[in-house]
């Protein structure tokens, strides 16, 4: 009974990973001709997930499988986004990958598939679910990266990501061993009860910076960000797209639960280093972007620039921080999301284009997707009253609350940095002469993602920005 109790409960997980089984079972006896209808089967069977988990928020909060995941309020929040950002990512591809002649089943199976790993990350309460659950995700992104395999460019970013993925997760389960070795424990729960005192030895501090190490990989904080740039650009873009949304989401619930959970009583261990990787991030994107010419180059480092505000939240330690982190990925992914339609929507006949000065006049030539595009990136900038703004006030505000008011200082001076290369880019879709013109797509679907993005971060968004808070509130509780 409680074996099936506890299947239940991972219903979500279960529906994903047999359903990408059926599509690819089915793909295979179709082949490529079949792309369409399981890209659309994949985004529906992606929503009857998402309904499942919110249809099951209300069930009383439970630990499965020995305590190995926890199913409460906080992965039910992480998960709802995570299930709705891979289903937009494959709605926005369809039309990349068939210009591209890559129209092939295994891409949405690939994302069900990694989005299975990225629900296990939102729910592990042990050290060995949370490998798991990373690994899950991870073996899916680098099939991903190199989805291309006629691209130089997408085979280097596919084969990058994976030796320097292999890399993390080595420094992942070196710093899992070492927290096991000084605990006697892998459950979260366990470890928080000698966390105190094991804390006095050696070894376990180094095996807390070794698993801090491994997750800052996973969210592309400084210095552990080498390999975004580069697969970043190297990877299709929707590729891209999905990289820069849910699974960083995954990994930045993974980073405050592995946190708040089992070393939430040796916070003063913990915090500083984490303040370190917030300041060391948002300073490389901030830097880094200005001189880059290729947009998606740029969203790379912009990406790494928004992980370390995202960690300024955490590094307060407190139940503000987490979920001010909460609130700002969650607007984090609305803005990249519709950040990246307007991208997919630099195509002329010739193909693709990535480079920014292809973005000159665009005002005139197409004021629609300029005034999208606009709203978008003041919104990444931090611009009031653009939700950008509010995402980052909350997390400056946990960290003020916290007593760390150098590192919202830090942020904010570094913010200002990074609005100078979104400001570039408003400047030449403004004030230069006319690029030639891209295509016009009628009833695009990637228009109507990015005008829904930019309606979302208007200042209109405060009608939802309080249902949204009370949310991430809750879901930040069950930490604590």
């Amino acid at each position: 009974m409680a074996l099936l109790t506890d299947l239940s409960y991972l219903t979500p997980e279960l529906m994903l990973a047999v359903g990408a089984m059926a599509l690819l079972i089915l793909g295979v006896f179709l082949g490529d001709k079949s792309a369409r209808l399981i890209s659309t089967a994949s985004i529906a069977l992606l929503i009857a997930t998402l309904l499942v988990v919110a249809a099951m928020s209300g069930w009383p909060e439970r630990e499965i499988f020995a305590g190995s995941f926890r199913i409460d309020a906080f992965s039910t929040f992480v998960k709802l986004m995570i299930l709705a950002a891979a289903a937009l990512a494959i709605l926005m591809s369809d039309k990349y990958l068939a210009g591209e002649q890559l129209g092939r089943f295994e891409y949405p199976v690939l994302i069900v598939l990694a989005a299975v790993g990225m629900l296990l990350m939102a729910s592990a309460n042990d050290l060995i679910a949370l490998y798991m659950g990373v690994e899950t995700q991870s073996l899916a992104l680098y099939i991903l990266a190199a989805f291309n395999r006629d691209s130089r460019r997408s085979t280097e970013a596919g084969l990058k990501y994976f030796v320097l993925g292999a890399l993390s997760s080595c420094l992942l389960l070196y710093g899992a061993s070492l927290v096991y070795g000084f605990t006697g424990a892998t459950q979260f729960d366990a470890i928080a009860s000698v966390s105190a005192e094991a804390s006095k030895n050696v070894g376990f501090i180094i095996g807390l910076v070794f698993l801090i190490s491994g997750l800052a990989f996973k969210v592309s904080a400084a210095p552990f960000h080498m390999w975004t740039p580069d697969v970043y650009e190297g990877a299709p873009t929707p590729v891209t797209a999905f990289f820069a949304a849910a699974p960083k989401l995954a990994a930045m619930a993974l980073f405050a639960r592995a946190m708040v959970t089992p070393f939430g009583g040796v916070a003063d261990q913990w915090t500083p280093i984490l303040a370190i990787l917030a300041v060391a991030s948002m300073a490389v994107g901030a830097f880094s972007a200005i001189v880059q010419t290729n947009i998606k180059r740029l969203m790379a480092y912009s990406s790494i620039g928004h992980m370390g505000f995202a960690l300024i939240g955490l590094s307060a330690g407190t139940p503000e921080g987490v979920w001010s982190t909460l609130v700002y990925m969650a607007i984090y992914i609305v803005m990249m999301v519709g950040a990246f339609a307007c991208i997919l929507l630099m195509r002329r006949r010739g193909g693709m284009t990535e480079t920014i000065d292809e973005l000159a006049g665009l005002s005139k030539t197409n004021p629609g997707l300029s005034l999208i595009l606009t709203v978008l990136l003041f919104s990444l900038a931090g611009v009031p009253p653009m939700a950008g703004f509010f995402g980052k006030l909350y997390v400056f505000q946990a960290a003020i609350d916290a007593g760390m008011i150098w590192l919202a200082l830090a942020g904010a001076v570094l913010s200002v940095v990074s609005a100078y290369y979104y400001l570039r880019i408003i400047r030449i879709m403004w004030m230069s002469d006319p690029a030639p013109v891209f295509e016009r797509e009628q009833g695009s679907r990637l228009g109507l993602t990015a005008s829904i993005s930019a309606l979302l971060v208007l200042p209109v968004l405060p009608m939802f920005m309080g249902p949204l808070r009370i949310a991430a509130e809750r879901a930040a509780a069950a930490l604590f």
